[in-house]
């Protein structure tokens, strides 16, 4: 009998992640496969579920949605900071990405999402956030 991937599973896997465009996001495929154990919250809950009952060599395409990815984007997590704020001598830029403390030993990144004279906007949204995303995953091994 097969055997098939389940929760508390430790599996390592093969994929490729892009956007509904086509645009490829991430793959594991030049590199070693990533591992996780299955239903422990390492992943993406769309992307363990997808592994969920493979079984070693199968293979799958599946969409997931942005509820079960990274959500869907969020205008409250668009926070306006002023510029002094900023460390002497870095200059913003759209598009940049930052490390941000939110909360006391907590980090996130944000991206700078707009700027004016008196100050930077920064999307604390993660950038998948929104995006329907489409996985190719390849179940390589079950430990």
């Amino acid at each position: 009998m097969t055997q098939r991937a389940k929760s508390g599973d430790r599996v390592a896997v093969h994929y490729t992640g892009r956007l509904e465009d086509g645009t490829v996001f991430d793959t594991s495929r030049d590199g070693e496969p990533i591992e996780f154990e299955l239903g422990s919250g390492a992943v993406i809950p769309g992307f363990d579920a997808a592994v969920h009952g493979m079984a070693v060599g199968e293979h799958r395409e599946v969409r997931i949605a942005p509820e079960d990815a990274y959500g869907e984007r969020r205008d409250d997590l668009r926070v306006p900071i002023p510029r002094d704020q900023f460390p002497a001598g870095m200059t913003p830029e759209v598009g940049r990405t930052l490390a941000v403390q939110i909360a006391p030993g907590q980090d996130a990144l944000a991206t700078i999402a707009d700027m004016d004279e008196d100050s930077v906007t920064l999307d604390l949204n993660h950038p998948l956030a929104g995006e329907t995303l489409v996985f190719d995953i390849e179940l390589m091994d079950i430990r």
